[in-house]
């Protein structure tokens, strides 16, 4: 299986690459957004478990959406590899998927993290709220405080897969088949190694 963490700021082109890598390494898409979605909304055990936390205004314990991860997996049946959007945000997040994915013999292939610079993902941020009718999103302050939180609080996952060698950046400016290249160029040479 080919493991692979797509990461970078809001605004990065995560979603839009994210795509074109599904289509071409026949990846199954895991989405920790998607996945308290469908919980919540199918009532399940983990679902009312995290509704729980949510309710009480406690961000979801990393156990329960690893559980959900883990879960997806399962479901899933015979995949090619995952590609893990949004997740994991934190360092304890990273070595939760780590155990979880090692004891399944299948470990991360790869982090390939978008570098952009933040007076671009400024611009793409408020017209991805333009374009997607989300005022809120478009205020520089939500933009400013989006930026600021990837940075003291997500930005150290990078180290973390640095530190295991499994990481790569690419640059997420340019044209859209370019970038996409460049972060294929990087996986392909992720497979060669052990």
């Amino acid at each position: 299986m080919v493991n692979i963490i797509l990461f970078g700021p809001p605004g990065a082109g995560k979603g839009t690459q994210s795509a074109k890598l599904i289509e071409k390494y026949s990846l199954t898409h895991i989405s920790t957004g998607d996945l308290f979605r469908k919980h919540l909304k199918e009532g399940t055990p983990l679902g009312k478990l995290a509704q729980d936390y949510m309710s009480k205004g406690n961000l979801v314990p990393d156990q329960v959406v690893i559980d959900m991860v883990d879960d997806k997996i399962k479901s899933s049946g015979d995949v090619k590899g995952i590609i893990f959007d949004g997740f994991p945000r934190t360092t304890p997040q990273a070595e939760a998927l780590d155990k979880l994915l090692n004891s399944k013999n299948t470990p991360i292939k790869i982090l390939v993290e978008l570098v952009v610079p933040e007076d671009e993902l400024r611009v793409r941020l408020a017209k991805r709220a333009a374009k997607e009718n989300r005022p809120d999103d478009a205020k520089p302050e939500v933009i400013e405080n989006r930026i600021s939180v990837y940075k003291a609080e997500t930005a150290v996952v990078a180290d973390y897969y640095k530190t295991h060698n499994k990481y790569a950046s690419v640059i997420g400016v340019g044209s859209e088949q370019d970038i996409f290249d460049n972060i294929c160029r990087e996986i392909d040479k992720s497979l060669l190694t052990k």
